[in-house]
């Protein structure tokens, strides 16, 4: 009985320790390192620009409220009703999309999901590399190298451009080599690369919006373990002298 109870625990903290995306990855995949850092502040701010431009219309993030953003990403809460509310509402709103889950269902299919932790769920790499793994298949519509048949469209097109897959033969079946730009978009490949970084570094802060601080006390709390454990050993010594 003890064993098998070890093992389950061994198995819980084996996994637990598999980065989300990681089983992405073993599917043939190998994401691409995003190396967000969600004390750039700046990139935050670029991300969440991003997001409200590129993806609110039809995702939204309920968990995240606007005053909350304002005090984060020092902006103040006349910039974030001035450049990412675009309707009607109050500082303290969520950031919730108007359309309808009714109307979402009809027109496309099914309801967006809601983003707010989404990089908690995929993973920050997954995140990254779905984003540039857009293609155009052979119906010239969108697919994705990651994520095959994704009802998601590929929204950051003009951006990137317009990749199509470069198909090779493995174990007499034809797959995908690698993707190509034929057609270029308003940004470079390195330049896309980092408004990418941009948005998962804003998506990775929704998931955890107090990680910012709770590094920044974290630091403080391990100086005082410290110091505690040094004034600690040194009591203890003084105290254990005359005994000795």
């Amino acid at each position: 009985m003890k064993t098998r109870v070890l093992l389950v625990i061994c198995s819980l903290l084996t996994f637990a320790g598999f980065p989300a995306g990681a089983f992405a990855a073993g599917a043939g995949i190998e994401l691409e390192h995003a190396s967000v850092n969600i004390r750039d502040v700046a990139a935050t701010q670029r991300g969440a620009q991003l997001f409200v431009n590129y993806c609110q219309s039809c995702h939204s993030a309920s968990y995240m409220r606007y005053n909350r953003l304002a005090e984060d990403l020092d902006l103040g809460e006349e910039l974030v009703m001035e450049h990412l509310m675009f309707a009607d509402g109050k500082i303290g709103d969520t950031m919730e999309v108007s359309m309808q889950p009714d109307d979402a269902a009809s027109w496309l299919g099914k309801v967006p999901p809601d983003l707010s932790l989404i990089a908690r769920s995929r993973g920050a790499d997954w995140l990254y590399t779905y984003f540039l793994s857009f293609y155009r298949d052979d119906s010239g519509g969108w697919n994705n190298l990651l994520l095959p048949n994704a009802s998601m469209p590929h929204v950051f097109w003009q951006l990137q451009g317009i990749q199509e897959p470069v198909m090779g033969e493995h174990d007499g079946r034809a797959t995908i080599e690698h993707l190509e730009l034929v057609e270029p978009g308003l940004q470079s490949p390195a330049e896309y690369e980092e408004t990418i970084r941009d948005l998962v570094t804003f998506l990775e802060y929704l998931g955890e919006p107090s990680e910012i601080q709770r590094r920044s006390v974290g630091i403080w709390v391990l100086l005082f373990l410290v110091l505690f454990a040094l004034s600690a050993y040194a009591l203890k010594a003084e105290y254990w002298r005359d005994v000795h």
